[in-house]
């Protein structure tokens, strides 16, 4: 049996298990094993697993697992406790550059704590109606209600995610409600975790560009997205349907740590 230190880490109420594996030796093909970690009676409990590994040119390596214990792809969320864990691991300063599973991300500490993270490029959006599916290091299909109070998220979530077009390989499903001040509130079905979270970083981000074709907004925008477990802000520019200088600003902080025993 391997031991291991971990810490518990949550942006928004999304939360992970963080392991430095500066050897490279934690065993991340163990999908049953990251699942019971991940496990919310039986384990740690987190909607995912987050390993730390050193790399050859940036700062750290970032690699997700759902709670499922498989390998994920972008986690936005993920990525602000990872540079919380990093920063405080001493791993890098206060802006930082690490790859994740979309490629390079870069990042940077706030004087006001919170942590603002650099997300992929968008370019392509498919539009139906008040309903969107884009890619924004995780795929997401987004569509306005006017009550998300008032949606089931988890069942219009799962019957959305395992429907004939997204089975096979998954979507997240986020339901967004918009209000006057131009804010948006966003509830999110998360593929891996298979149920509804407190937050999703890359969900929000897609919520926001979504919004911005809502509300025919162009230029450099920031939209404050508001989640059951908090508030984040993202900004980005938009030309048609071309977004760059994509940012998820929010909170990330340390719950607890311990001792893995695999």
């Amino acid at each position: 049996m391997s031991s291991y230190q971990f810490s518990k880490y949550q942006g928004c109420g999304n939360d992970f298990v963080m392991v430095l594996d500066l050897d490279a030796q934690f065993p991340i093909t163990a999908q049953e094993s990251i699942a019971q970690l991940c496990h919310r009676r039986f384990g740690v409990g987190a909607d995912g697993l987050i390993v730390i590994r050193p790399h050859s040119q940036l700062d750290f390596e970032m690699i997700y697992f759902n709670s499922d214990g498989r390998l994920g792809s972008m986690c936005g969320n993920g990525g602000r406790c990872s540079v919380r864990f990093a920063h405080e691991q001493r791993l890098c300063g206060k802006q930082t550059r690490f790859e994740a599973a979309d490629g390079v991300h870069e990042a940077v500490v706030c004087d006001d704590g919170d942590i603002s993270l650099s997300m992929s490029d968008v370019t392509h959006i498919e539009i139906a109606g008040n309903a969107f599916f884009l890619d924004t290091g995780s795929p997401h299909f987004v569509r306005y209600v006017k009550s998300v109070e008032d949606t089931d998220v988890v069942q219009q979530g799962r019957a959305i995610r395992y429907n004939e077009r997204f089975s096979a390989t998954g979507t997240n499903v986020n339901f967004v409600q918009q209000y006057q001040d131009g804010s948006i509130r966003v509830r999110t079905y998360e593929r891996g975790v298979e149920d509804e979270t407190l937050a999703c970083g890359t969900g929000v981000t897609a919520s926001a560009l979504c919004h911005s074709i809502i509300r025919h907004l162009k230029g450099n925008i920031q939209i404050r997205v508001e989640t059951l477990g908090g508030s984040m802000q993202v900004f980005f520019n938009r030309i048609g349907l071309t977004f760059t200088q994509i940012r998820l600003k929010g909170p990330a902080e340390k719950v607890f740590e311990g001792i893995l025993k695999l």
